[in-house]
C-alpha cells in the first residue's frame, strides 16, 4: 500500500535578536554642555594638560617670611609655573647653625642669618631680597594708652590711631625688673611705687586707663620668641644694646683695643640680658599667640613684624569691613628694618629665586600681605603699600621724624650677645632637624 501523505518541508524562521537601548541619564545630557564649555576653556588658557604637568616641588627651609609662601594666592600663582614649596618652618638662626642637606632654598628673615648660611661652605646659587618689614611691637589700645600716659609712647594722629611711636630708652627702664626712684633723671622711667618689685601695669596706670578699672599686677615686658634661633629676637637684642650703648654698636668705642671691646660687649649684654629673660619661657611664634583670641592675655606686648600687622588689618578690613582697633602697633625709636633673604641651594631654588625678583604678580601679592617690596622706595618707605592700605580703608603708618636707626654690631659680637642672653648650645651644623 502506497504511502499517499503528502511529505511538507516547512520554510525556515527568520530570528530577530531584541537589543535593549540604555538611556543616558538626564543629569548626565545636561552635565555635558558645561564639561564641554569648561574643557574648551582650559584648551584656550593652556590649562587643559596642567594635572599631567610635573611639578616641582621645592625643598625649604624658612623662618617668620614662610607666611608669604603658604599664602593660597602665592601657592597658586606658584603652581601656575609648575612650582610647590615645601616648608619645614624654623627660625632664622636656627637655620644658619642647621644642616642644609637636601634642601633647595632657606629663607631667612634677617641679615645676620643670611651672613652666616652665605659664609658656609655649603653650595649656593641666587639669591634675592624681595622685601624688607620693620621690627615693631603689638600691643592692646589699653596697654598703649598706659605707655602714653607714662610718658614713654606717643599716638600716630588722635585717639583712635592704629599706630605709637616707642621711646626705647625710657621704655627699657620698665623692662629692667627694677623700680626706677629718680623719675627726674632721663636714664630713668616712671616709677610703679613698689620698692624694688619690677615697674607693673598698675603701677604706671594700667587700672586707670582700662575701662571699668581692670587690673593686671604683672610686670611690664615684651614677649620674644627663642633669642637663640629667631631672627626677630636676635634684633631686638641689638636695638636693646644699641641703645643700652647710648645709641653706638657694642664695642665700637674702642675699635683699637680688642680686650676694651670685649669688655664693653660682655657688660652690654648682662645690662639688657634681664630685659628679655625676664618674661621666662619663649614662645616659638609670638605673632600667633597675639593675634588669637586669647592675645590680651597671652602677650599685652609681642615682638612682631609690621607685615604681620598689616596683613591683620588687612583681612579684617575686608572680612568685617572695619579696622581691629583694639590691637595697635608700637613702633620703637630707634627702628630696625629686616631684609629677609632667599638662599638658593640648587637649580630647583635658582628658578624660585628667579620667579620671586622677576614675576609682577608675586611681588602685588608680597605688597598685599603688608610687605614694603624693596623697589618702591627708599629705606623700606613703599609708596604702593601706603596706598594700598589707603585703598583698603587701613590706617597709614606714619614715619618718624626721628629715623635713627639701630645698627647691628657684626657677626662675632652679635653671636656673643646672643649666647650670653640666651645661654645657646653650640651650634651643630650635621643637624638636619
Amino acid at each position: 500500500m502506497s504511502d499517499d501523505r503528502t511529505s511538507t518541508t516547512e520554510e525556515p524562521r527568520l530570528t530577530t535578536r531584541r537589543t535593549t537601548h540604555r538611556r543616558v541619564p538626564r543629569l548626565v545630557v545636561a552635565a555635558l554642555p558645561l564639561a564641554l564649555a569648561g574643557l574648551l576653556s582650559l584648551t584656550i588658557s593652556g590649562n587643559a594638560l596642567r594635572p599631567f604637568e610635573r611639578i616641582t616641588v621645592i625643598e625649604s627651609r624658612m623662618a617668620s617670611k614662610s607666611d608669604y609662601f603658604k599664602d593660597p594666592e602665592v601657592e597658586r600663582l606658584l603652581l601656575e609655573h609648575g612650582i610647590r614649596v615645601d616648608i619645614r618652618r624654623l627660625g632664622s638662626r636656627g637655620i644658619a647653625t642647621r644642616s642644609l642637606k637636601g634642601l633647595d632654598v632657606v629663607f631667612p628673615s634677617g641679615q645676620p642669618a643670611a651672613k652666616l648660611i652665605l659664609d658656609r661652605p655649603d653650595d649656593t646659587g641666587q639669591t634675592v631680597r624681595p622685601f624688607v618689614s620693620p621690627l615693631a611691637l603689638g600691643s592692646f589700645r589699653d596697654y598703649a594708652e598706659t605707655l602714653v600716659k607714662a610718658g614713654v609712647a606717643e599716638r600716630q594722629g588722635g585717639k583712635g590711631t592704629l599706630y605709637y611711636d616707642l621711646d626705647m630708652e625710657k621704655f627699657m627702664t620698665l623692662l629692667n625688673g627694677v623700680d626706677d626712684p629718680d623719675p627726674d633723671n632721663p636714664k630713668d622711667g616712671p616709677a610703679d611705687g613698689k620698692g624694688k618689685e619690677a615697674d607693673t601695669w598698675n603701677g604706671i596706670g594700667y587700672d586707670d586707663v582700662a575701662p571699668g578699672n581692670r587690673s593686671n599686677s604683672g610686670s611690664v615686658l615684651v614677649r620674644t620668641s627663642n633669642v637663640c634661633e629667631s631672627n626677630s629676637a636676635g634684633t631686638y637684642l641689638s636695638m636693646l644694646a644699641f641703645v643700652a650703648n647710648d645709641d653706638k654698636t657694642p664695642g665700637s668705642n674702642h675699635p683699637n683695643n680688642p680686650k676694651r671691646a670685649k669688655e664693653e660687649v660682655d657688660r652690654i649684654a648682662a645690662e639688657i640680658k634681664p630685659l628679655v629673660t625676664l618674661q621666662g619661657m619663649w614662645a616659638d611664634e609670638q605673632a600667633d599667640s597675639y593675634f588669637s583670641a586669647f592675645g590680651e592675655d597671652l602677650a599685652p606686648i609681642a615682638l612682631i613684624y609690621e607685615h604681620q600687622f598689616l596683613a591683620h588689618q588687612i583681612a579684617h578690613q575686608r572680612k568685617d569691613g572695619k579696622q581691629d582697633t583694639t590691637r595697635v602697633l608700637l613702633y620703637p625709636k630707634p627702628y630696625a628694618l629686616t631684609e629677609p633673604q632667599l638662599i638658593s641651594l640648587s637649580p630647583q631654588g635658582d628658578r624660585l629665586v628667579e620667579l620671586i625678583e622677576e614675576d609682577a604678580e608675586l611681588r602685588q601679592r608680597a605688597l598685599e600681605l603688608g610687605f614694603r617690596i624693596r623697589f618702591s622706595g627708599e629705606n623700606g618707605a613703599s609708596e604702593q603699600l601706603d596706598d594700598y592700605l589707603r585703598d583698603h580703608g587701613v590706617q597709614v603708618p606714619v614715619p618718624n621724624p626721628d629715623q635713627t636707626k639701630a645698627l647691628e654690631p657684626g657677626l662675632q659680637v652679635l653671636d656673643d650677645i646672643i649666647n650670653y642672653v640666651g645661654d645657646c648650645p653650640p651650634p651643630n651644623p650635621d643637624d638636619p632637624s
